[in-house]
């Protein structure tokens, strides 16, 4: 019996390059790394609505070298909070909405990422936030390592704020390789204290630069021993790159997952995925 199953369950027209989402309410809250909106999909309706997140001269569709690049999302309580990759100088922004009072915040980052470069060894050139999760008072930043180095880790921050009062963790890791490229994180999720990851094999040395996807899998990282549990290959074509937890039993936990591919057309693929405990 395979461990887990992944199925197309639909796609929505409106959203291209998708690069994260959060299930929350019957409803999924997307975003898109050449987008300043959220977008919010009610499964029972089927309907996709826009939310500005950021009030700038162009909103969607953005030049590559002027995207602040939305690679990771994660939500407490009513918030919704959006980081760009820091892969570049225009990168390295959160923006934080409220789903109640329907307000955004934009904060700078650039001193919490540069601290992050330093304290792990990553070159500018090769850091790459892609995925984020928030419990409330710990923030974990998932390194995806694209680059020359193939650097994937996991900054564990902690403090008041996360522009001038925190502290930084960092945990390495090497994760499998696909027909002969490593792969690299693309996001998480936590699920009882065990960090759910997908990873993609990018034939690619750059953060920059997309390669051809050969493949994408999913793991865990137990957060109390900060090692990796398992690995699991679930796509030989899909650069799959967000994921959330959708329902949870004893036999079974249930994730939606987003694709990012690589291309302008408008359509997002949303994925099912299985794995048995």
């Amino acid at each position: 019996m395979e461990k887990f199953q992944l199925e197309v369950l639909f796609h929505i027209i409106g959203i291209g390059a998708a690069s994260g989402l959060v299930y929350k309410d019957h409803t999924l809250f997307l975003i898109s790394d050449n987008s300043n909106y959220g977008y919010e999909y009610d499964l029972a309706n089927q309907s996709l609505a826009k939310i500005v997140l950021q009030d700038r001269p162009v909103l969607e569709a953005i030049p590559k070298n002027q995207k602040p690049d939305f690679e990771a999302i994660t939500s407490f309580g009513d918030s919704y909070y959006v980081f760009g990759s820091g892969s570049t100088e225009n990168r390295i922004e959160m923006v934080q909405y409220n789903a109640k009072t329907k307000t955004s915040k934009t904060t700078e980052l650039s001193d919490l990422y540069l601290l992050m470069q330093r304290f792990s060894n990553i070159k500018p050139e090769e850091f790459n936030i892609e995925g984020v999760v928030f419990t409330g008072n710990i923030w974990y930043f998932l390194q995806r390592g694209n680059g020359k180095t193939g650097k994937n880790g996991l900054f564990t921050v902690q403090g008041k704020n996360l522009e001038n009062d925190f502290t930084i963790l960092y945990n390495e890791y090497q994760l499998p390789k696909i027909k002969g490229v490593q792969a690299s994180f693309t996001d998480a999720v936590l699920v009882d204290n065990q960090l759910y990851f997908l990873a993609t094999a990018e034939d690619t040395n750059s953060t920059y630069d997309d390669g051809e996807v050969l493949g994408s899998l999913v793991g865990s990282i137990n957060l109390k021993t900060m090692k990796i549990d398992f690995t699991e290959k679930i796509s030989a074509t899909a650069k799959l790159e967000g994921i959330s937890l959708y329902k949870k039993n004893d036999k079974a936990l249930e994730f939606l997952l987003c694709e990012d591919n690589d291309t302008d057309e408008l359509q997002t693929t949303i994925y099912h995925l299985t794995l048995k405990r």
